[in-house]
Order: structure tokens, then C-alpha cells, then sequence
């Protein structure tokens, strides 16, 4: 299976928006994966998995502030999102192989 780009994406990706929203919560790496990703992708009703990796001790003291990072993040993708920074350990290594990532801190 070949990997899809983000030029290839289903949904709009606004990179300076993007890494506002990272810089601003200590997201190291921001990657998209699940239905965005394939065939039965549907525009109307899919909402889009995000998975994020923290900077070390960014989350500490977030609380329920990481509530907020779903309406964000669906604010800029226009889309509502399924955000997680853990995966369940038997799904983990397809999804970090099918990932696209989105931003990546310098």
C-alpha cells in the first residue's frame, strides 16, 4: 500500500495554523491516520483521528484544558476530530505505520 501525502489529504491542512496549535500545547509530532487516510472516507459524516506526541512535561498541570485541543484542532481542520496522544498497545504499530504526519517540531 502506497502512503498518502498531505497534498493528497481529504481534508485541508493549513501548516502555519497547524503549528500555532502545536507550538502553543508542546506537540512534538502531529500525525493523522484511520478513515482520512482510505477509501471509506466520508466527507459529510467522518470525523478525522489525530494522534499527537507531547514534549516531556508539556501535559503537566493541563488538566482538563486538554478538553479544549479537540475544539481546537476541529476548529482548523473545519472537521470534527478524534484526538489521542495514547494508542492501545495491540493497534499501535498499524497506525504509526499508516500515519501521515502533519507537523513535525523543528
Amino acid at each position: 500500500m502506497l502512503r498518502m501525502t498531505v497534498a493528497e489529504l481529504p481534508v485541508q491542512i493549513e501548516p502555519d495554523k497547524i503549528a500555532a496549535f502545536c507550538q502553543a500545547h508542546g506537540i512534538r509530532r502531529l500525525s493523522l491516520f484511520g478513515s482520512v487516510l482510505r477509501d471509506d472516507f466520508d466527507p459529510d459524516r467522518s470525523d478525522v483521528d489525530v494522534l499527537a506526541e507531547f514534549i516531556p512535561g508539556a501535559l503537566n498541570g493541563v488538566g482538563f484544558r486538554y478538553m479544549r485541543f479537540w475544539e481546537e484542532l476541529s476548529e482548523i481542520l473545519g472537521r470534527k476530530v478524534d484526538f489521542c496522544s495514547r494508542l492501545n498497545p495491540y493497534i499501535e504499530p498499524n497506525v504509526r505505520a499508516e500515519a501521515v504526519e502533519i507537523y513535525e517540531q523543528a
